[in-house]
């Protein structure tokens, strides 16, 4: 996971808030001051708040946990959907559909929907139907994709959710906080913290800003998976027991049971007994014949 550092905040213009008059108090404690009507925002408290968010979404994915983000608005759109397709993540960078969350079965229908028409357009079967009818559905298949296409994939309610703007995104949050899902947001000076797990103080409206905070959970996302890699390869190892010399020790051959060696036992000397249990009949034969000859 890459470490950002107070020196890339400023550069990005983290520590730039909105306008004095639009304000939160509920933000007072993470701002600095203000300079020309403008708050500033303090990286100091920013800092640690940030690193405290990007190790639990790493702890999340390595525990096998999937990360949401989201980010509808103009300026996060692209660096959402991808950062979220480098780490193999679910994101929403479209309007958020009501009830996304809260009412899944219905959307798991609408997703079914879209993967039916993206197999339709690739099999070609646009081209058995009349141009109105493909023209309408390569439309409704469009929409769909710009709406659900990004938890197209996404097995389930997700185990957390990460914001890029929690006053654009209010929705989103009411869902998550419905069904218990931990929300990481970053929060701007005119914001409130309310129902925000994991508070990230900071600029929500500069691109430069947004980019590293979707970089910095992305590779958070990355050292999970990469964390469970490693944890699978360690366990596959074989430990190999070496003697003094430098040779391998060889492995020790399980003793056989007892019972199926007796079986095993018994059958061979019932072969065996066979043949000679033959030649006794055959000698008694013989001496019969001998004393009716006689």
């Amino acid at each position: 996971m890459s470490d950002v550092s107070m020196r890339q905040m400023l550069e990005a213009g983290v520590h730039f808030g909105h306008q004095t008059r639009y304000w939160n108090p509920k933000m007072a404690p993470y701002i600095f001051g203000e300079r020309g009507k403008i708050h500033i925002i303090n990286l100091e408290k920013t800092l640690p708040l940030f690193s405290d968010a990007m190790n639990y979404i790493s702890s999340m994915v390595a525990n096998g946990g999937t990360v949401l983000f989201v980010g509808t608005k103009r300026s996060a759109q692209t660096a959402v959907m991808e950062n979220a397709i480098r780490c193999g993540m679910p994101f929403v960078n479209h309007r958020w559909l009501g009830g996304m969350l809260t009412n899944y079965k219905t959307v798991r229908q609408s997703i079914k929907r879209l993967k039916d028409l993206e197999t339709m357009s690739g099999d070609g079967s646009f081209d058995r139907i009349s141009k109105k009818e493909a023209l309408m559905l390569t439309r409704e298949r469009e929409k769909l994709e710009r709406s659900l296409g990004g938890i197209k994939d996404m097995r389930g309610i997700p185990d957390a959710m990460f914001i890029v703007d929690v006053g654009y995104e209010k929705i989103a949050i009411k869902e998550a906080r419905k069904l218990g899902i931990p929300v990481i947001g970053v929060v701007d000076t005119n914001n409130s913290l309310e129902g925000i797990d994991y508070v990230i103080p900071g600029n929500d409206d500069a691109i430069r800003s947004i980019k590293l905070y979707v970089e910095a959970a992305a590779d958070a996302a990355n050292t999970g998976k990469l964390s469970v890699a490693h944890a699978v390869a360690d366990s596959a190892d074989e430990f190999v027991e070496v003697k003094e010399g430098g040779d391998a020790a060889p492995k020790k051959k399980a003793a056989p049971r007892k019972k199926a060696a007796k079986k095993v036992t018994v059958k061979k000397a019932a072969k065996k007994d066979k043949p000679e249990a033959v030649a006794a009949e055959a000698d008694t034969a013989t001496q019969d014949a001998d004393a009716a000859s006689e």
